[in-house]
């Protein structure tokens, strides 16, 4: 069900392009979040998995926990995630549990996308389920990791 009166605003999700370049530069895949609510930014963050060797160590669940931080609670009732890339299964895990209110995302995931594209999880009858977005700035995200994994695959 879409909201009516929510319009994904561009700000946040050229912010999330932002970490997802700076992740590149990094060596990480590409991907950015940003966690919103009534216009301010409660938490930032980009895959960090490499620099960390930590499988858990995605852009989502970096700014899910700092918006946790931010606002001293993990109920994040009223937010908003933007993020480049489709989230996976964890990520999506966390969201239902973090009570996410919408999920704005670049590019779909065709491998491991929760949010509706290889599956559906927030179609089960979990208690929480966030409104999705999907290809919001898509050729920004999908520019990004096509020229990441370009550059990968020429290194060998």
């Amino acid at each position: 069900m879409l909201e009516l009166a929510f319009l994904p605003e561009k700000k946040y999700m050229l912010r999330a392009l932002e970490l997802a370049q700076e992740a590149a530069a990094h060596g990480e895949v590409p991907v950015g979040a940003v966690v919103e609510r009534e216009g301010v930014i409660l938490g930032e963050g980009r895959n960090r998995r490499e620099a960390g060797k930590n499988a858990l160590a995605h852009a989502e669940l970096e700014a899910i926990s700092q918006a946790c931080q931010t606002l001293g609670t993990w109920r994040l009732t009223g937010c908003t995630l933007y993020v480049t890339l489709e989230p996976c299964p964890m990520c999506t895990g966390a969201l239902i549990n973090a009570h996410i209110d919408r999920v704005v995302y670049g590019v779909d995931d065709e491998k491991a996308g929760c949010c509706g594209t290889a599956v559906d999880l927030f179609s089960l009858p979990y208690s929480h389920r966030p409104t999705v977005y999907r290809g919001f700035y898509e050729a920004e995200s999908k520019a990004l990791l096509q020229a990441f994994f370009q550059t990968l695959r020429k290194r060998g």
